[in-house]
């Protein structure tokens, strides 16, 4: 499911709409998340966004087909381990 991209109002700048989604996890998942949140002085939202983030980027440190780096990043290539 994609989310819809960006839309103008005029004058203002982009407005980005944002797709709930859920996620199961066990009552003591859901404590150590408030607690990373917490330290990290960010919602259990963002703290999962960061995360999921640093993982792909970590993994893929050139991206994939369908998830590009950012113009201008700079791209470390790993000699594969295999």
């Amino acid at each position: 499911m994609r989310s819809p991209g960006p839309t103008r109002t005029a004058g203002r700048a982009p407005v980005v709409r944002k797709t709930i989604r859920t996620f199961t996890a066990t009552s003591r998942d859901l404590l150590m998340l408030h607690a990373i949140a917490r330290y990290h002085g960010f919602s259990k939202s963002g703290t999962l966004t960061s995360l999921v983030r640093r993982e792909f980027w970590r993994l893929f440190p050139a991206g994939t087909a369908a998830v590009r780096p950012d113009r201008g990043a700079r791209v470390h290539r790993r000699a594969h381990a295999g």
